[in-house]
């Protein structure tokens, strides 16, 4: 009996350490928070000045940084500050520095009244959301694979 109740204090204890390791996402206003690689991509391709940061921890590190700015762009950025995922309204598009040469060649051909109004970086290429709500998957090499549901 008492070394249950051993058994039982030692893992609440174990408990109670693991909960407080995973460090709870907090929140900014403004870029200087970010690695310095998101700063320098945000103050070249983007105007709107940043809203709300979200860096996400877990496990007492950081895992990504969320950006909102006030146009409502929304950008991730994994926790060196490279961009992962981009977000504009339907009437805007993403600048073009972010967009590979051969994706924006193809909508270009293949969807010229639309504009690229998401990118998402992937291990297998990168998925497309054009303003029409279109979502398409492209390979790594930019070319086109299918479209995605």
């Amino acid at each position: 009996m008492i070394m249950i109740k051993r058994l039982f204090i030692a893992l609440i204890a174990v408990a109670g350490i693991s909960t407080a390791a995973i460090a709870r996402d907090t929140y900014a206003h403004d870029a200087s928070v970010l690695p310095q690689a998101a700063q320098v991509t945000l103050a070249k391709n983007f105007k709107a000045e940043v809203s709300v940061v979200k860096i996400e921890k877990g496990f007492g590190r950081v895992s990504e940084y969320e950006v909102v700015l006030s146009d409502g762009t929304e950008i991730t950025f994994d926790r060196d500050g490279n961009w992962d995922n981009i977000e504009v309204g339907k009437t805007m598009k993403i600048p073009s520095a972010f967009i590979p040469a051969a994706i924006a060649k193809y909508v270009k051909t293949n969807m010229s009244r639309e504009n690229i109004v998401g990118i998402d970086k992937e291990r297998s290429g990168y998925d497309v959301e054009l303003s029409n709500g279109v979502d398409m998957k492209f390979n790594k090499n930019g070319q086109f694979v299918r479209y995605d549901d």
